[in-house]
């Protein structure tokens, strides 16, 4: 066996008694299954040309993410006082989202596909 490999062995065998590898004492904890992710406020803009959900309720602060599929579509908001920013052109196979700041019921349509509305309530 060379130096360098009874070395290593050396080391790796301090290791293990330092991790308490005996039978004393409590065994080491389990580990955890880590925390679930947030569920994201979603809107589909479905090839079925409707938004899923229709309603989003959310609250004050958080953001929408709205998914376009592969059908082109836009999001335009009625005037209202906190509205956020429209999503103007032909957004296809992409994502955009948009922060709520602030309560109220926000409507609002897709200007490609007009008979298309939604609305998120932010409370």
């Amino acid at each position: 066996m060379s130096v360098r490999t009874l070395a290593l062995f050396a080391v790796t065998c301090l290791v293990a008694s330092a991790c308490g590898g005996g039978s004393y004492g409590s065994p080491p904890p389990y580990p955890t299954a880590p925390p679930a992710p947030a569920v994201a406020d979603l809107v589909n803009a479905t090839a079925a040309l409707a938004f899923d959900p229709a309603t989003l309720t959310t609250q004050v602060g958080h953001t929408v993410t709205f998914a376009f599929g592969s059908v082109g579509h836009s999001i335009f908001f009625d005037a209202a006082a906190g509205a956020p920013a429209d999503i103007p052109g032909v957004n296809a196979n992409t994502s955009v989202s948009r922060a709520f700041n602030t309560a109220g019921t926000f409507t609002y349509t897709c200007h490609i596909h007009p008979y298309m509305h939604g609305q998120v309530v932010v409370q």
